[in-house]
């Protein structure tokens, strides 16, 4: 079981290094030839066009676009919030996820680690979707989980890697890729690079004796290699975590390459590779019970007779993350970019039986009567690799966008019982073989070609119709099926056709105003072949119809957006029967609508203000209930600072009321909570000196040190083995770095 790991961190680095390669060659190629200048290299037209691209994550021209925590492009079609690498670096801790990034902005939900910033995994909703439910991407590249599109925000991308981020709040347009368009995207990009040469050493210490170092090199221009630039960043991070017994260590580690090969042609190469180990229970949480006799930060102890002993509760994880970018002008107003991919995710995991105590002690695989300590080992591991080919034309009339999406995955899951006292497998259930609860591979091969035009109608009115074709084909081979524990050979197909249509309209240079329909679609997850026929589970892929209506208002002073939406969710995927004859099927569907907006004034003197919320309602169209886990509403209130090298920032932001089960049971309706967060740096500048700049930075998160629970587990046997988080005890972190 554990001999799977070398072989995937074998094929990352060697995935990594034949991208390096390929960089490598291609510099060489071209420092024969270096009178083609770098200014008419095209910018990536990933995620967004060009210009608002270049907005993302260098905002420049105004007081307040250069402090807002979260803005909104005045071309904008659709509700966004574009998050800067300058607000990542100055108001979120560097420890943290990418999360807590997309956590300021309204309509974005939970997000918060019951172990410490950064410390576990965390989930966040947007406009009540979960995460499944909507795309993420990296610099234009769609990941997530190949069982469902789901993601690990402690995985790929810690927040120290990142530089910007855009919420999309909606299907977006025709090239917007991504399985889940269905409740929009976010969209991380990685750190633009530097014109000049830099080392960067770092460190921050902070609460439970979390220690992070690190170090970032930064070549500027290579005048001797093509014009080219590069950047490494490698760094190590080990913490006690504030869950007792829920220890953490993680090694990151980026590499970025740029070189132009012609006046018209640039090469980006990028990889990442993450390596984290943590104890923690598979499904954690603790129950009210563990809460009175051992407090809320109790998880996992040193009882080796215990299925919460922390030996007996951990995980290894190694995560790649590779691209090649060739970006070129082709003649005529053509341009292209491909972009050749692959990611991976291996997850080793193991874990008691049971942390909430409903699980008794005892094995088959002992003694009569024994007092064994039952759990299990899982592995969930899988490589997607895929291409994603774009043109583009700036014609008279417009800009005419089309590409295609290819892309393959292969995964291999299994589930293993174990009698931890003997350390041999647990023959848990009856028929054979009798200590596997299931053991899987599966695949998909997908295309999405696209097609989209920018008509500018005006000078002042831009209108933008689409089309996308999704066709999907997932596969599952078992020799035990999950669920079914049979033997299973299936595959289906999904298909759908989604248009768009959206328009931008700008009053003055200030003022602009947007409208969007939209077709958004998930796809069936791989659960729909747990079952003993999947030829009779068939449900079509969830639908949603976006309709949304937004204004955004930007000054040197003053930036303003806001926007109703409303989405009429369909196919939402039901099931009927039990155990073998277990049929999935499509039925009714939800309405989610609501009122989003947000502001930030500059007051003067280095003072600026942010405000921003949202409604959200998100009902069952057959009961008229709200479902679960969508917040009525959000709200965020900073202050922020930046002046004479001094910065700072608090920030609280507010998770309305929701419940955890569907149909509004009033036994599990969690009350709102709110986390308040406190940042304070300075930064000196040392020109003519070895250094050229020292940054000091001290944070301290839940500064009001509120514990209230952020989510609720229900538990099948029971009320009382329902599991809670909470939000962790004040904790603080200070941070230092120079600049060589």
């Amino acid at each position: 079981m554990m001999d799977r790991n070398p072989q995937h961190f074998a094929r990352s680095t060697m995935s990594a290094q034949v991208l390096l390669a390929l960089a490598m060659m291609a510099g060489q190629a071209h420092a024969q030839s270096r009178d083609a200048g770098v200014d008419n290299v095209p910018e990536s037209s990933t995620a967004l066009d060009a210009e608002a691209i270049k907005q993302r994550v260098v905002i420049s021209g105004s007081n307040v676009t250069n402090r807002a925590p979260v803005l909104v492009s005045l071309k904008a079609t659709q509700p966004q919030s574009i998050i800067t690498a300058t607000f990542i670096e100055q108001a979120v801790t560097p420890l943290d996820d990418f999360n807590a990034v997309a956590r300021i902005a309204p309509s974005i939900g939970a997000g918060v680690s019951p172990n410490g910033p950064g410390l576990a995994e965390t989930k966040v909703t947007l406009r009540g979707f979960q995460d499944g439910e909507y795309n993420m991407t990296y610099d234009g590249i769609p990941f997530g989980d190949t069982n469902n599109p789901t993601h690990h925000s402690t995985s790929y991308f810690p927040a120290r890697i990142i530089g910007g981020m855009v919420i999309e709040r909606g299907p977006g347009n025709a090239s917007n890729l991504g399985q889940a368009t269905f409740g929009g995207s976010i969209n991380l990009f990685s750190k633009e690079l530097s014109q000049d040469r830099h080392f960067t050493p770092y460190a921050t210490v902070g609460s439970w004796n979390t220690r992070m170092v690190g170090g970032q090199v930064d070549s500027g221009v290579l005048d001797n290699f093509g014009d080219a630039k590069l950047m490494f960043n490698a760094s190590h991070l080990s913490s006690d975590g504030y869950l007792s017994y829920n220890g953490v260590k993680e090694d990151n580690f980026q590499f970025k390459f740029e070189v132009p090969l012609t006046a018209a042609v640039k090469l980006t190469v990028f990889s990442t590779y993450n390596k984290i180990h943590s104890f923690t229970p598979d499904k954690s949480g603790v129950t009210l019970n563990q809460v009175a006799q051992f407090g809320k930060n109790y998880s996992l102890n040193n009882d080796p007779a215990s299925q919460n002993y922390f030996g007996y509760n951990y995980n290894d994880k190694h995560t790649d993350f590779d691209y090649a970018r060739l970006d070129a002008r082709l003649g005529g107003g053509w341009v292209l970019e491909n972009t050749l991919y692959t990611y991976a995710y291996d997850n080793n995991t193991f874990s008691g039986q049971d942390a909430s105590g409903a699980s008794a002690n005892g094995t088959k695989a002992g003694a009569a009567g024994n007092k064994n300590v039952p759990g299990y080992n899982k592995l969930n591991s899988y490589r997607v690799n895929g291409d994603i080919i774009k043109l583009s034309n700036h014609l008279e009339a417009g800009v005419l966008r089309t590409g295609v999406w290819l892309e393959n995955a292969h995964s291999d899951r299994h589930l293993y019982d174990i009698d931890f006292t003997l350390s041999l497998p647990n023959p848990k259930e009856a028929s054979a073989p009798k200590s596997v609860s299931y053991d899987q591979q599966s695949s998909w091969k997908q295309y999405q070609p696209f097609i989209e035009f920018e008509w500018a109608a005006t000078p002042s009115l831009t209108v933008t119709p689409g089309v996308k074709y999704v066709h999907f084909k997932r596969a599952l081979n078992a020799d035990v099926n999950q669920g079914t524990r049979i033997a299973t050979d299936a595959e289906q197909t999904y298909t759908s056709t989604l248009p768009f249509l959206s328009a931008n309209y700008s009053f003055t240079p200030e003022w602009s105003a947007y409208a969007q329909t939209a077709r958004g679609f998930l796809v069936p997850d791989l659960s729909m072949f747990y079952v003993n026929n999947p030829n009779l589970s068939k449900p079509s892929p969830q639908t949603s119809t976006n309709y949304q209506l937004g204004a955004v208002h930007q000054s040197s002073k003053l930036s303003l957006d806001g926007d109703i939406y409303y989405i009429d969710f369909n196919n939402k995927i039901a099931s009927t029967g039990l155990g073998n004859d277990l049929v999935y099927y499509n039925q009714g569907g939800v309405v989610y609508k609501g009122i989003e907006g947000a502001a930030t004034y500059y007051v003067g003197s280095g003072f600026s203000l942010h405000a921003n919320g949202s409604l959200n309602s998100a009902k069952s169209k057959e009961t008229g209930l709200s479902i679960a886990k969508v917040p009525q509403s959000t709200t965020a209130l900073g202050l922020l600072y930046k002046a004479n090298g001094l910065f700072g920032s608090l920030i609280a932001k507010r998770n309305g009321s929701q419940y955890a089960k569907d149909g509004e049971p009033a036994a599990y309706k969690l009350g709102a909570y709110i986390t308040t967060d406190l940042s304070l740096g300075y930064r000196w500048k040392t020109p003519g000196s070895m250094v050229k700049a020292i940054k000091l930075q001290g944070g301290i998160n839940n500064l009001m040190n509120k514990q209230d629970a952020t989510s609720i587990s229900a538990n099948s046997k029971g009320a009382a083995f329902d599991q809670y988080a909470f939000i962790p005890e004040r904790s603080a972190t200070v941070s230092l770095s120079a600049d060589f």
